[in-house]
């Protein structure tokens, strides 16, 4: 699975206006809903919020991976924002993240859900790709660092 097969181009914010980690899940959500046919912004908000009640998904580094499995999707989809200010999302190493990658899948999707996050993860693993992804000045420049990575993989 290639990631740049399932992220939304249209749901890229490389600006979060947000600053708050409820606020960041709630644009975030809108803005995947806004450009996914069939999304409910306030069913995804309410699933990323569940996800988050049981454990952050700040994985530290800057990035957080917020996601979440929700009924009546067809299939996988991804979207991918950036704070330049950074925002406290409880993350592990209690740093500010500035890093989103937002994961939604079906609710029965088994081995796929699990094989994305980890695919996701090991992206976020590379300095170089987080550097990329903080320095990009455009949608562009984000999906050419992700097909970058995807090709290694």
């Amino acid at each position: 699975m290639k990631i740049m097969d399932i992220l939304v181009r249209d749901a890229v914010v490389l600006d979060l206006a947000s600053e708050s980690k409820s606020e960041i899940l709630g644009e975030m959500a809108r803005a995947l809903a806004g450009a996914e046919s069939g999304l409910d912004p306030d069913s995804l908000l309410r699933v990323l919020e569940e996800r988050e009640a049981l454990q952050s998904t700040g994985i530290g580094e800057g990035v957080a991976i917020p996601h979440g499995k929700l009924p009546g999707l067809g299939r996988l989809v991804a979207s991918f924002a950036r704070s330049r200010g950074g925002v406290d999302f409880d993350s592990i190493d209690g740093q500010p993240t500035h890093l989103f990658f937002l994961l939604v899948v079906p609710e029965h999707s088994g081995g796929q859900h699990l094989k994305a996050l980890a695919r996701i993860s090991r992206f976020f693993r590379d300095a170089a790709f987080r550097a990329r992804l903080n320095d990009a000045e455009s949608v562009e420049d984000v999906c050419r660092a992700i097909e970058e990575e995807d090709a290694k993989f």
